[in-house]
């Protein structure tokens, strides 16, 4: 099926942004994803064809970065970080208690497809609020298992991306995951889906800011 018009134009507009068009890459993946809820091989050719490269350029590129999706994911994307500032923080009680909550092994996706989770290796960079974990490029510091409920309650509360209940960035929009202490406002920027379709999303950075 082909990319809705208002992401072509999107991608147009960023090819035109650079020197060369091989420096959006980027950007156009994450309006295919912002589209489709992952990168399908069908929108990364057409992404290829409008900057005027060949396909396996950028399918190179989104098999490189974890934030791309190669097959449907849940609305809510969450990783828990066990690095070693989080780990010696108690990681591994969060990851446990989030596999109890979620009723799903990391790697995995609940059954209402509410949420895919995992946890990583890599550090999330929040080494100062350890243990943490991210949430739809959102940061949660400090966390305990009283707060991992709180989150996931808020965010399996919210209407499904799509049902036109959300709010969208501004464009310009600073793309900085936010940070989240617990005395933080909640604030949840869930982004809705265009009008064409059923494939779920979650926010992005965006693509002006890339």
């Amino acid at each position: 099926m082909p990319l809705a018009q208002a992401t072509v134009r999107e991608i147009t507009a960023l090819r035109d942004r650079y020197p060369h068009p091989r420096s959006a890459i980027l950007p156009c993946l994450w309006a295919v994803q912002n589209e489709l809820g992952y990168l399908t091989a069908e929108g990364m050719a057409e992404v290829a064809s409008i900057l005027d490269l060949a396909p396996s350029e950028v399918q190179a590129v989104s098999t490189f970065y974890s934030m791309y999706f190669d097959h449907p994911e849940g609305d809510h994307h969450v990783i828990v970080c066990i690095n070693v500032s989080c780990g010696l923080r108690g990681a591994d009680e969060i990851v446990e208690h989030v596999e109890r909550r979620l009723g799903c092994p990391s790697g995995g996706t609940t059954a209402d497809r509410r949420f895919t989770w995992e946890s990583t290796v890599e550090c999330l960079g929040a080494c100062g609020g350890a243990p943490a974990m991210q949430v739809d490029h959102h940061f949660h510091e400090n966390l305990t298992p009283e707060r991992v409920d709180a989150i996931l309650e808020r965010l399996g509360s919210q209407p499904r991306p799509g049902d036109g209940n959300g709010a969208i960035a501004a464009p310009g929009a600073p793309a900085a995951e936010r940070i989240e202490a617990p005395d933080a406002e909640d604030r949840p920027t869930p982004k809705p889906r265009t009008a064409r379709s059923a494939p779920r999303k979650r926010p992005r950075p965006d693509a002006s800011d890339l």
